[in-house]
């Protein structure tokens, strides 16, 4: 694709302005942070959301690759999350240091006493890639199994881009047909709709479980109207009956929840047929014991979690780093070519005992990504930072090494690029983050949905470690297929 600096500035206040119309009327937009006015409901203000103005290359080799990876991750992810002591042992001393994992681990833990059996099980997940420039290799950066976010908006995005292209085709030189058509919404709320058929009631209600004063909401407000809207699954008596959602924080869920003697949850006299998580997955989430109590509440009870407590578990850091460890795919993958395709975009990962690693990092720190067990963008450590982190650790002698993990950094293609945010764009070298979505549902022995469930890319200037849209780091992108 041409360079985008080289657009004329008649022709990008054009594009520019188009945009913002085209993201204003088709519900590419978050909540306005900055908002104070009285009056205003709360939570229902909005501003657009921080985009790229047009799409960024990628190779459809590649593209492809990520995508064949989607279902065997979500075999994968199913398979491990059976392995109660695999995940309790791995984690065992990342415990001893990291109360989050502590708590998460004590939840897993009461459900293998109770040999709680997940007969339903939905994963809708995310696997985030970097093309790797020195390489030539696409390698994952994590599996996200908890609150994969965007799925909603990703989709209008690769559509403002179609549109733009489609508007100034002879101005761009562009081919629209290009940017693939992004279909992670409907895919994730038909899976979200099809658990809700295997839970058979068809009085329940689809939970959302959200943050207090969410920005992101609109991005969860596409799944609602897609469940509200496109299914009457069921005719009873002659009469549709409709999916219905709601939405709740983990505090409301505390105050709120009641579990009947059958397993049943109910939420403020609605009983729930499926708890899809877009929080939890943060320490920040749990402010108070109210929180923990409902966390524990949901997963005691019978309602189908997305995700349940082991599969959050198995998107943690220390598992993504185990699960790289010689010859453990194979304990959980039968597939000997399944298993050839993860180790190919497996970065290098290390626990902070390997003792050359840790020197190494200690010696080319620039060559390393310190990660925590914490989610969300933000919290990751690099460049010279890592040497005086890990001489910390090693000073102080503690076991607060378990916490992390080494993990090799990754030097993506830097390419030009137009970045839109609060209503003003610039020009900026930016580097990408192909995330893939997958989606699984299994009834007991059946898999009824195994499959590759669209895209979203995020795109960042190059001088910025982090990643994160809602954290303010990147922008939604979407890909030119080359």
């Amino acid at each position: 694709m041409s360079d985008p600096h080289r657009i004329d500035q008649d022709l990008l206040q054009k594009l520019v302005y188009d945009a913002l119309v085209w993201s204003s009327l088709h519900g590419l937009v978050v909540g306005d942070r900055n908002i104070q006015r009285s009056g205003v409901v709360p939570g229902v203000s909005m501003v657009h959301a921080p985009v790229a103005l047009l799409p960024t290359s990628f190779p459809e080799s590649h593209w492809k690759q990520a995508c064949e990876l989607a279902p065997i991750f979500n075999e994968l992810v199913d398979r491990v999350s059976l392995d109660g002591k695999f995940l309790q042992d791995s984690l065992s001393r990342t415990k001893e240091v990291d109360d989050f994992t502590s708590r998460l681990l004590d939840i897993h833990s009461k459900m293998l006493q109770m040999n709680k059996k997940e007969d339903i099980r939905l994963g809708l997940h995310r696997s985030d890639y970097m093309l790797d420039e020195q390489t030539k290799l696409l390698l994952q950066i994590e599996l996200n199994t908890i609150s994969s976010s965007f799925a909603g908006l990703s989709c209008v995005v690769s559509e403002l881009h179609r549109s733009l292209i489609n508007t100034y085709k002879k101005q761009l030189g562009l081919d629209s047909n290009k940017v693939p058509i992004n279909t992670a919404v409907t895919q994730f709320a038909e899976a979200l709709a099809r658990a809700w058929t295997e839970y058979n009631n068809p009085r329940a209600a689809v939970l959302f479980v959200v943050q207090h004063e969410e920005r992101n909401m609109y991005d969860q407000h596409w799944f609602s109207l897609i469940l509200n809207e496109k299914y009457p699954f069921l005719i009873i008596r002659l009469r549709p009956i409709y999916i219905t959602t709601v939405r709740k924080t983990l505090a409301e869920i505390s105050a709120q929840g009641k579990l009947q003697p059958d397993g049943t949850l109910v939420i403020d006299g609605e009983a729930i047929a499926v708890i899809y998580f877009r929080a939890g997955y943060a320490p920040t989430d749990y402010p108070t014991e109210s929180e923990w109590r409902a966390r524990l509440l949901m997963e005691q009870s019978s309602a189908v979690k997305c995700p349940s407590i082991s599969y959050h578990l198995v998107g943690t850091k220390k598992i993504q780093q185990e699960l790289a460890k010689p010859d453990v795919l194979e304990r959980f993958l039968d597939n000997k070519d399944d298993v050839a395709k993860l180790r190919k975009c497996f970065a290098g990962l290390w626990s902070l005992e390997e003792s050359n690693i840790f020197k190494d990092a200690i010696e080319r720190p620039e060559l390393y990504v310190m990660k925590p067990q914490r989610e969300g963008g933000g919290n990751n450590i690099y460049g010279y930072d890592v040497r005086e982190a890990l001489l910390r650790l090693q000073r102080e002698e503690t076991n607060e090494d378990a916490a992390y993990i080494l993990m090799q950094r990754i030097f993506p293609v830097v390419a030009p690029t137009i970045l839109l945010r609060d209503g003003s764009c610039h020009k900026d070298s930016a580097v990408s983050e192909l995330g893939i979505y997958g989606a699984y549902l299994r009834n007991k022995e059946h898999v009824l949905v195994n499959e590759h469930a669209g895209y979203l890319m995020r795109t960042k200037v190059s001088s910025s470690n982090e990643g994160g849209v809602a954290a303010g780091f990147a922008v939604l992108d979407s890909i030119y297929l080359t």
